[in-house]
């Protein structure tokens, strides 16, 4: 199960439990299922998302769904940063970019989940069935995705190389759009505005 990103992760993470969704997650993990937080979905993960500055919102703490012994602390300047690595349980390399704010900390990230060219990044559960990273397109890396994937069920190493996959899909694309509008019309309004 992947937890995803968001820009307001405490107003998010409200929404999260006024659905429900906090026991259905719950539910898969103690079916054996394994979680993934990226960026907003790590923060959601730990204990509790504090924001002191009312950076996303009202200022104010909110509890997080405590599966990771980590608090957040949302503060400072926005990091973006492309970053390179490899994940610490399979060793495969991956490269992504870190996009957020404040910062994670606690027990948990004792057992980090990547080992990154500026240090440890995120945290796993001491059974390893749940993680939390900041590093977003980290599944772009082909080794690292099919090492992850490989983990949740057993299966044969896809055929996919994501870069040559993404480019020939852009190409398709763009040759698609050359056909389908009329490109100098478009240009032509957008100079005019």
């Amino acid at each position: 199960m992947l937890l995803p990103g968001s820009k307001s992760t405490r107003a998010d993470l409200a929404q999260l439990f006024a659905e429900g969704w906090d026991i259905d997650i719950k539910a898969h993990l103690r079916r054996g299922g394994s979680l993934l937080g990226l960026c907003g979905g790590y923060q959601m993960l730990g204990c509790t998302i504090a924001d002191p500055d009312g950076i996303e919102g009202r200022a104010g703490t909110s509890e997080g769904l405590g599966l990771l012994d980590v608090a957040t602390v949302l503060a400072g300047a926005k990091r973006l940063e492309a970053v390179r690595g490899h994940e610490v349980a399979s060793g495969e390399e991956l490269h992504g970019y870190e996009m957020h704010m404040g910062a994670t900390e606690g027990p948990d990230r004792v057992r980090p989940m990547l080992e990154l060219s500026h240090g440890p990044e995120g945290a796993c559960s001491a059974n390893g069935k749940i993680a939390g990273s900041y590093v977003h397109g980290l599944f772009a890396a082909d080794g690292f995705r099919h090492a992850f994937l490989g983990r949740l069920a057993a299966r044969r190493r896809s055929p996919l190389v994501w870069e040559t996959s993404i480019d020939k899909t852009l190409d398709a694309l763009a040759r698609h759009l050359e056909k389908a509008l009329d490109l100098d019309r478009l240009l032509e309004i957008a100079r005019a505005a």
